[in-house]
């Protein structure tokens, strides 16, 4: 009876200091038999899907591959986490395949007016809150502009944990008339749970620079609390201008389940190649 019990404590303790599963972040899910651009420059090619497995190439940003399958195995570094994909890719007239981990893919990507737009995760940091005297981790993304094979420009902003890497999107809107821009870029990530934050990162294209806006968080509890904020832009009908609009509303309900509404409102000047508060 003594072995038994010591058996069973034995299976209980391994049970509890076994890891957590590790789940893909929602963004790095990609679609069989479609195609992807390589994100991270020198982005390894290996034999197997694993860390450990042989190096056989090694891609730039904005090379093409195809999606032939998605490996179940998941490898999370930072608070980027993903599946490994099995890929096709020419080069020198040859097909060649192998495994990249995808985190290392575009989120989105775009292409306009001759230049090919990426968007993806580039690392996880750890950054000091001088408030609260604590660190914290914090995931990194860019957007790359490229001109052919040439790097044009790059712009970094922050996107939260990997809680915040759910869904991701890429668009460009080129109905936003600031004057000297040649189209906006906005690039979004959020989360599928309530407390959650989502990230709007508006980007000006012009004469071949990248130019970030602040960034827009938005963020809800049910009925209970939702804070938003978004950017009001010229558009067509308004003809061109030297400014948009930030707007912020903030909601919350106290003991009493009474509604506590604040707004602001300020205005950017634009001046055709930088913005500041009037």
């Amino acid at each position: 009876m003594k072995s038994l019990l010591i058996t069973v404590f034995l299976f209980v303790l391994q049970l509890s200091s076994a890891q957590e599963a590790v789940y893909a972040n929602g963004v790095f899910n990609f679609e069989e038999n479609k195609t992807q651009k390589i994100f991270t420059d020198f982005t390894r090619v290996r034999q197997e899907p694993k860390v450990t497995s042989k190096i056989v190439d090694s891609l730039p940003s904005n090379h093409q591959v195809s999606i032939i399958k998605k490996d179940e195995t998941v490898l999370q570094l930072g608070e980027r986490s993903s599946n490994w994909y099995k890929i096709s890719y020419q080069k020198n007239n040859q097909s060649v395949e192998g495994y990249i981990w995808g985190a290392n893919l575009c989120i989105g990507y775009r292409n306009k007016n001759g230049h090919d737009f990426l968007f993806g995760i580039s690392k996880t940091v750890e950054k000091k809150d001088k408030k609260f005297n604590q660190n914290y981790k914090q995931n990194i993304a860019s957007v790359k502009a490229f001109e052919g094979n040439a790097l044009v420009d790059e712009v970094f902003f922050e996107t939260g944990l990997g809680e915040s890497l759910s869904y991701g999107t890429f668009t460009i809107e080129s109905n936003h008339k600031l004057r000297n821009v040649d189209f906006t870029l906005k690039a979004t990530v959020s989360g599928e749970a309530c407390g959650i934050a989502g990230y709007d990162q508006y980007i000006l294209f012009t004469n071949k620079k990248l130019i970030a806006l602040p960034q827009l968080m938005n963020v809800g509890d049910a009925d209970i609390y939702h804070h938003s904020e978004e950017f009001i832009f010229p558009n067509d009908n308004g003809g061109i201008s030297n400014a948009f609009i930030f707007k912020m509303e903030e909601m919350e309900k106290d003991e009493n389940d009474k509604e506590k509404t604040k707004r602001l409102s300020k205005i950017y000047h634009w001046n055709g190649n930088s913005f500041k508060l009037k």
